[in-house]
C-alpha cells in the first residue's frame, strides 16, 4: 500500500476502510512518508480554499507554495480570527475561511476562563475525524490487547443541549456531535459494544443520564471489559456518584423497576424492556459498597476490565493516585490526543506507564508547525513573525507549543498546547502532552510544573495523613506587588488532625521552590511577585466548580479542572469556599 503523490484522497482518509484492511498498515504508511504527508496535506488545503476571502487578504498572486505560505501567512489566535468567526456565526455564507459550506461550530471546553470559542467545522473535516475514531482507535487497541471486543465498555457519556448562533448554525461540544452521529449511533445499536443505552447518554439531565449509565454498567457488570470516560476527574466522579446512590441503584435491582426519580420516558421504556428482579446481584452490591474500603472498588464489582480508558496526561496526571487506588491498579490507558480545534494524533503504546504516555502525530489529519518553547522564558521578546519549525523537524528533547492549519478554515492557529518531543515512530514525531500555555505575572508555568510543585508539597501533607484532592491556580494581581494564590481541596483521614498554618506555609515554601528560576529571581531578586498564598477550600468545592463550568455550557465529558484561572465568576466561587489561607513564610532559593 504505498503512498503515492498523486493520491492525496488516500492520504486525507476521506475513503472507507474495507473490513480486511490492516489498521498497523495504514498507520505505517502514514508515519514512513511524514514529511510527504504533510507537503500534501498543504497543498490541498491551499488548493482547496485559494479563493476564500481570508487568505486573499495578504496580497497573494496565483498559486501558494510552501514557502509563500510561511512568509506571508500570520501566525494567530482565536482573538485573531473572532471578527471572521463572528460573521459566520451571523449568518454570513460567503466563502470567509474555507470553500466548503460551515456545516456548524464545535465549542471548546472554556474551563479556564468560562469563555467558550465557537471553532468552525465542514462535514469533510467531521468525517475525516470519525473514521480515526471509529476505526483507528479500536484497532491501535485491538493489535495491545486482544480480545476486546468480546465484551462491553462501561463508558460515561453525556451531551449538551444544541444552541443555534444567530446566523441559524447548530453550536455544540465536539464529543456531544460525535454522540449524536449515525455513526456512533451505529456502534450502539449494530455492534452492541458499550453497556450504556443511547437513551441515556443523549438524556440532557446529568443525574438521570449517569445513574442509568451506572444502572447498565451493573446489570451487565461481568460483560465489562474496559472502563473509561473523556477525563480521569469523570470517572472519578462516577465513583463518587456510585458512593452517593448505590442504595438506590440495589433497590431497583433488587425490584427490577427503575425509581421515580428516573422519568425520563426514553429511558424508562428502554430500561423496562431489560431490567428484571435479581436479587443475588443486588445483594452482591450492597455486600461490596456497604464497606468503608473503598480499594479495587472497581475490580470488586467489575471483575474482567481489563483496563481505564481515561485521559491521564497533563492536568489529569494529578488524579493518577487515585484512580490506582479505586481500579486495583488496572492499566491506565490515554489513547487520543484531540481538541475541538483538531485531530492531533493516537498512543501506539497504550499499555504503556502513565507517565510514558507519548502521542504519534497522524500527519493526514492537519498542516502542523511547532513554535519553539522556552519553559523558563517569561514569554518576552520573542521575534516577530515567530520561526516554526515544520513537522519532520522537531528535536527530541525540546518543548514546542503547536500551530494547526486545518482543512476547515483555521490557517496557522496557535492551539496553545505545549508538547514535548520524545521520540520518533517511523519519521512522525511522537510528543509529551505538557499542558496548556499559560503566563501569569510575567511567568511562564506550564501544568506539568504546577503538578510537580503540588507534588512536592503533598509530601508535607502526607506525614500529617492529608492529600491534596484538587488545586488550581490564579495570579491575585490586587495586591502590590500581585502573588499566585493556589486553592487547595484536601483529604483528611479519619486519623488526621487539624493542620496548622506552620505546615501549610512550609507547603507554600515547598510550592515556591519547585517553580522556575523565572519565578524565583521574581521572588528573590527583584521582588516583582510577592509570597505565595494557599487558600484551602472547603470539601466538594471543585466538584461545585464543575457544575458551575458546566452550567454554563461546558460539556461534562470535556470538563478538567482548570489549572489555571482567570474568570471573575470562577474565582469568586472558590473564595466563598475558603475555610483558611495560608503565605510562603521566606523566599526561595535563586543563584544567578
Amino acid at each position: 500500500m504505498e503512498i503515492e503523490n498523486n493520491d492525496i484522497s488516500f492520504l486525507l482518509g476521506s475513503r472507507e476502510f474495507k473490513k480486511d484492511e490492516n489498521v498497523a498498515q495504514f498507520i505505517e504508511e502514514m508515519t514512513k512518508k511524514a514529511g510527504l504527508v504533510q507537503e500534501n496535506v498543504l497543498a490541498e488545503i491551499l488548493e482547496l480554499n485559494k479563493n476564500v476571502e481570508y487568505l486573499k487578504r495578504f496580497n497573494l498572486d496565483g498559486a501558494m507554495d510552501l514557502q509563500t505560505f510561511k512568509s506571508k501567512i500570520p501566525v494567530v489566535n482565536y482573538e485573531d480570527i473572532r471578527p471572521d468567526i463572528r460573521r459566520i456565526a451571523d449568518g454570513d455564507q460567503s466563502d470567509i475561511l474555507t470553500a466548503y459550506p460551515i456545516s456548524e461550530f464545535l465549542i471548546s471546553s472554556g474551563t479556564s476562563d468560562c469563555e467558550r470559542k465557537l471553532i468552525p467545522i465542514t462535514k469533510q473535516e467531521l468525517a475525516r475525524r470519525q473514521l480515526l475514531y471509529s476505526v483507528l482507535i479500536p484497532g491501535v487497541m485491538n493489535l495491545s490487547f486482544s480480545g476486546l471486543l468480546e465484551g462491553k465498555g462501561l463508558y460515561f457519556y453525556y451531551v449538551k443541549p444544541e444552541t443555534r448562533t444567530s446566523g441559524g448554525l447548530v453550536a455544540q461540544p465536539a464529543t456531544s456531535h460525535y454522540f449524536r452521529s449515525d455513526n456512533f449511533k451505529s456502534c450502539l445499536y449494530n455492534a452492541n459494544i458499550y453497556t450504556s443505552p443511547i437513551e441515556s447518554i443523549l438524556c440532557l439531565d446529568s443525574y438521570q443520564s449517569m445513574y442509568s449509565q451506572m444502572l447498565c454498567g451493573l446489570l451487565e457488570r461481568n460483560q465489562v471489559v474496559r472502563i473509561g470516560t473523556i477525563f480521569a476527574s469523570s470517572l472519578l466522579r462516577a465513583i463518587s456518584f456510585l458512593q452517593l446512590n448505590w442504595q438506590d441503584l440495589l433497590q431497583d435491582i433488587m425490584s427490577g423497576t427503575l425509581n421515580n426519580r428516573i422519568t425520563d420516558p426514553s429511558i424508562r421504556e428502554r430500561l423496562d424492556k431489560v431490567m428484571k428482579p435479581d436479587r443475588e446481584l443486588a445483594e452482591f452490591i450492597e455486600s461490596e459498597c456497604s464497606k468503608d474500603n473503598w480499594k479495587g472498588i472497581i475490580t470488586r464489582i467489575w471483575p474482567n476490565a481489563k483496563y481505564i480508558d481515561v485521559t491521564i496526561t497533563g492536568g489529569m496526571a494529578q488524579h493518577i493516585p487515585t484512580l490506582d487506588y479505586y481500579s486495583g491498579g488496572l492499566p491506565l490507558v490515554s489513547t487520543i490526543y484531540a481538541s475541538s480545534e483538531c485531530f492531533f494524533g493516537l498512543n501506539l503504546n497504550p499499555f504503556c506507564k502513565p507517565s510514558e504516555v507519548s502521542y504519534t502525530i497522524m500527519p493526514n489529519m492537519a498542516y502542523f508547525e511547532f513554535l519553539p518553547h522556552e519553559p523558563n522564558s517569561c514569554g518576552l521578546n520573542r521575534e516577530s513573525p515567530p520561526k516554526l519549525v515544520n513537522l519532520a523537524d522537531v528535536e527530541v528533547g525540546k518543548e514546542y507549543e503547536i500551530v494547526v492549519t486545518t482543512f476547515a478554515g483555521l490557517y496557522r492557529y496557535r492551539v496553545d498546547d505545549i508538547l514535548r518531543v520524545t521520540g520518533f515512530h517511523n519519521s512522525a514525531p511522537q510528543f509529551h502532552f505538557v499542558g496548556r500555555k499559560n503566563v501569569l505575572l510575567g511567568i511562564d508555568i506550564n501544568e506539568a510544573e504546577l503538578q510537580n510543585s503540588i507534588e512536592n508539597a503533598s509530601r508535607l501533607l502526607h506525614e500529617c495523613n492529608t492529600s491534596v484532592t484538587d488545586y488550581t491556580c490564579f495570579a491575585d494581581t490586587n495586591t502590590n506587588p500581585g502573588h499566585f494564590v493556589i486553592y487547595l481541596e484536601l483529604s483528611m483521614n479519619n486519623s488526621a488532625e487539624s493542620l496548622s498554618d506552620d505546615v501549610l506555609s512550609q507547603c507554600c515554601y515547598a510550592t515556591e521552590e519547585s517553580l522556575n528560576s523565572m519565578y524565583r529571581q521574581g521572588r528573590f531578586e527583584y521582588y516583582w511577585i510577592g509570597p505565595l498564598e494557599i487558600r484551602v477550600v472547603k470539601k466538594g468545592a471543585f466538584d461545585e466548580l464543575m457544575d458551575f463550568v458546566v452550567s454554563k455550557g461546558a460539556s461534562m465529558n470535556q470538563y478538567k479542572v482548570p489549572r489555571f484561572v482567570s474568570s471573575t465568576p470562577i474565582i469568586e466561587l472558590l473564595d466563598s469556599r475558603v475555610v483558611s489561607s495560608h503565605f510562603s513564610p521566606s523566599l526561595p532559593h535563586w543563584n544567578p
